[in-house]
């Protein structure tokens, strides 16, 4: 379970595992290993052995908890949820360099934790380190309707509520259209 490098980001890899699990919750092993490579994971990392179905079935379960409270919107509620997810899955910080990757931060508790509990750990991390740099929540699902997408809005500017400027627009389109409708009812 590596971590990180050039152009890594764990909320990335968190949004995008969270976002599979909630679109098919059966995710198959080999769906999971796709994207657990993608986001930079070793293929030795991947191997039958090291990541056999009960591994699959224990990340599954952590993503879709990590879900959950990337739907969240209130920030004491996302605050309490990190905080819970770090006394039960965290350790003390340590700075680590393996597999060809940057020097880069873990709070698992180690290889023996376990696919769940280092995906839940690094997500508390990275999801805090966002809360904290932006003093609100950097996540959410798209507003959108018929939408719901997980998406990161770490960028400057207002809290944003669409996963991508397609929904936006689709947003403000109908939006627009129901106003026009509603004046001429009236």
């Amino acid at each position: 379970m590596s971590g990180s490098g050039h152009g890594f980001s764990a909320v990335r890899r968190l949004i995008d595992l969270a976002e599979a699990v909630r679109a098919d919750p059966d995710l198959p092993r080999s769906g999971l290993m796709e994207l657990l490579a993608r986001h930079g994971e070793r293929p030795a990392d991947l191997t039958e052995e090291e990541f056999g179905e009960a591994d699959a079935a224990e990340l599954r379960s952590a993503a879709a908890r990590m879900a959950a409270l990337l739907a969240e919107t209130d920030e004491d509620r996302a605050a309490h949820a990190l905080n819970a997810l770090f006394a039960q899955y965290a350790t003390r910080p340590r700075l680590t360099r393996h597999d060809g990757h940057a020097w880069h931060l873990h709070v698992d508790r180690g290889e023996g934790a376990g696919w769940g509990a280092w995906f839940l750990a690094s997500g508390a991390l990275a999801l805090s380190g966002l809360l904290t740099e932006h003093g609100r929540i950097a996540w959410g699902t798209c507003a959108a309707e018929g939408c719901g997408r997980l998406f990161l809005a770490a960028g400057p500017g207002s809290a944003r509520r669409y996963c991508s400027s397609a929904c936006a627009t689709r947003a403000r389109v109908a939006a627009h259209r129901r106003r026009r409708r509603e004046q001429a009812e009236r």
